[in-house]
């Protein structure tokens, strides 16, 4: 149980908690709101000690591990898996304390070592790495290759898989989904279902929030408040609190000018003398109860476009890539669509597909690698990047990113005029001035948002547009692109967005862009059904490990493991079977079962020895020679059991593979 008691704590100047109080209890999954600047990354500091509150007791049990995911951006030629294998901490203690048993020949340390590396899955720990990264979106291809050879955002999805892998019974995620495709966040999801710890998670995805969390606590104004309920049931009961505590103000506001009415007009009268000051006393004692002060909502509008092009673009056998020094590198090809005015396209497709070249593409920020795109006449494109910088000078302050596009759209604007319009971003005062690279991701966002708007595009171009918005501002944006006339192209991980604002959507997969009939809850099931294609061909790389299965096999059944998992979701129900295939299926099964029984047994044999070597060499009496042989014979006894239950795994994601197929 995680405890809180009346705690003060402030960042600077800034207090940030202000004697506030809450309990959370184990197994809890809890969604941590509020404003951005709230404080909430600060409360996630002082939980894991980097912070010290200023007053007040903070009480998580000593015997909890912690887990989160680390923000520096890792620097090293470390394959992807052993990096992500070093988060398991229990697991990296207990190898390097056989390293250190094994350097001394000290039999019974090395005894103690193997059980402690039997304790933490060392026997199955690649694989389970392996399936992390698979998950959040790693091709077979990259789970070996080096970490510096990823970029920032994937380097992101590193840490958070080395968090994942960390056996901790806190488990703090602050922004998981800002690094993560629609197709990886659904994984996470599923992944974070099952998780059986506590969960703490700072997120500004309201699906997301809705399918984790059972808990909301609201940070606001130095204050945490609990709430039993996911994110959508929080806002309705905070909704129902502030009426009525509005309602109680009100009461109460009527109460004491009642009293002081009573007071004013008896006071210097001896004969309610008495009365008046009972009335004064009762005034002093009473608590007085605050307004009720919600925070400003945050809302802005896209201008009317100049013109509306029809078609606004046409395309005709396009290919989208990048050059690289080997030459062009297409990724996207054949592309024939036309967009329309006041189409509402959403973009989906897996992580490295093409999405963000494509928009690119469109964009002008990249060449088209051949075809022809024919542009409507009058069009204005309004392009926001994924990566914010990619449009914005970090050495300059936002006005003069303002001054600078006013000379390109319209030259007659005044600085005041500008001044005002960035004020309706929240960019007021000295901050119109300060350096790009120095503001927060929200604040970035919100800039290239102020500038989109300036420009009074007909063609909105959105790569993932809310990585670093916050609730209130995602929800300003929907509302501000359902009310826009012109074309919204939207990449975007936020389902809820893509709900509210898109009403067909582009599927681009295996190098085409093709149009995808259905909507978001179809996509989802279009990607079990691929994760059966997953599980056909995980199928075929366990029968070829099969062939040249030894040790060194422990390093290479990424697909298997990784793909077994997402196929036995998806696997149908046996009932649903028909008879015919049910039996024909068991028959396939039939000698992959029996294998499996065969190890089953083979592993028993296995483990009883082990405890017979263990407690021999734990009853004394014994010599140094017979420790020696009894720590090699306890070393080989762990490599038989590893790669038994290796093949036991493979055996089964075989047989989760046929139950998909079927």
């Amino acid at each position: 149980m995680i405890t809180l008691r009346n705690i003060t704590l402030r960042r600077g100047t800034k207090v940030v908690l202000d004697d506030a109080s809450v309990t959370l209890q184990p197994g809890e999954k809890i969604g941590l709101v509020g404003r951005n600047g709230a404080g909430k990354s600060s409360l996630f500091a002082m939980l894991t000690n980097r912070l010290q509150n200023d007053k007040g007791e903070v009480d998580i049990p000593r015997q909890w591990a912690v887990g989160e995911v680390a923000q520096d951006m890792p620097e090293t030629e470390m394959p992807a898996t052993d990096y992500v294998l070093e988060g398991d901490r229990r697991l990296m203690e207990a190898r390097l304390a056989l390293d250190a048993a094994e350097a001394a020949e000290d039999g019974h340390a090395m005894a103690d070592a193997h059980a402690m590396l039997s304790d933490a899955g060392a026997f199955d720990a690649r694989p389970r790495a392996q399936a992390l990264l698979m998950g959040l979106g790693f091709k077979g291809t990259q789970v070996d290759a080096p970490v510096n050879s990823f970029s920032g955002g994937w380097r992101m999805r590193l840490q958070l898989a080395r968090a994942l892998m960390c056996p901790a019974e806190l488990m703090l995620l602050d922004e998981p989904t800002n690094h993560l495709d629609l197709d990886a966040l659904v994984w996470l999801e599923a992944w974070l279902m099952r998780y059986e710890g506590t969960l703490i998670v700072i997120s500004h995805d309201r699906e997301f929030l809705d399918a984790i969390t059972r808990v909301t606590l609201h940070l606001d104004e130095a204050k945490l408040m609990r709430y039993g309920g996911n994110y959508t049931a929080f806002e309705s009961m905070r909704a129902e609190r502030m009426v009525l505590q509005a309602a109680a103000f009100g009461k109460q506001q009527d109460r004491i000018e009642h009293l002081q009415k009573f007071i004013d007009r008896f006071k210097a009268k001896a004969s309610k003398a008495k009365q008046a000051q009972s009335r004064v006393k009762a005034l002093e004692r009473m608590e007085r109860l605050a307004p009720v002060l919600a925070s400003a909502d945050f809302s802005f509008e896209f201008r009317e476009p100049l013109n509306l092009p029809n078609p606004m673009l046409m395309f005709d056998e396009v290919a989208c890539g990048y050059d690289t020094d080997e030459g062009e590198n297409v990724i996207v090809r054949g592309i024939n669509r036309s967009v329309l005015a006041g189409q509402r396209i959403g973009i989906l497709g897996a992580n490295g597909q093409g999405k963000s070249t494509v928009v690119k593409t469109i964009a002008r920020a990249q060449r088209a690698m051949g075809g022809k795109i024919t542009e409507g006449k009058g069009l204005t494109i309004g392009y926001f990047a994924q990566q914010e910088m990619d449009v914005l000078r970090p050495d300059e302050g936002p006005l003069s990113h303002m001054v600078r596009l006013a000379k390109e759209v319209s030259p007659s604007a005044r600085e005041q005029e500008l001044r005002d319009f960035l004020g309706q971003f929240r960019f007021v005062g000295a901050m119109v001035n300060q350096e790009v690279g120095s503001l927060s991701g929200g604040e970035k966002a919100r800039l290239v948002l102020a500038m989109l708007v300036w420009q009074r595009p007909n063609l909105l171009l959105l790569d993932e547009p809310t990585n670093h918005l916050d609730l209130n501002t995602r929800e300003a944006l929907s509302m501000a692109l359902n009310e826009f006339e012109g074309t919204v192209m939207l990449v975007s991980h936020d389902r809820a967005l893509l709900r509210e604002v898109c009403d067909e959507f582009w599927l681009v997969a295996k190098g085409v862009v093709a149009p995808f009939d259905g909507d978001l809850d179809d996509y989802q099931k279009w990607l079990l059904e691929q994760s059966k294609e997953a599980a056909k061909a995980a199928k075929e790389a366990a029968k070829a490990a099969a062939k040249s299965f030894g040790k060194q096999a422990a390093a290479k059944p990424v697909a298997v493991v990784a793909a077994a998992p997402v196929a036995a979701a998806a696997a149908p129900v046996d009932r649903k079977i028909s008879g015919q295939a049910r039996q024909k299926l068991a028959e396939q099964t039939k000698p992959l079962r029996r294998e499996m029984d065969a190890i089953d047994v083979t592993l028993n044999k296995l483990a009883d020895e082990r405890t017979a070597v263990e407690a021999q060499l734990g009853a004394g009496g014994t010599s140094p020679s017979q420790i020696a042989e009894g720590g090699r014979r306890l070393k080989a006894i762990h490599d038989e059991l590893a790669a038994a239950e290796l093949r036991w795994l493979e055996l089964s994601a075989e047989v989760d593979a046929l139950h998909a197929a079927s």
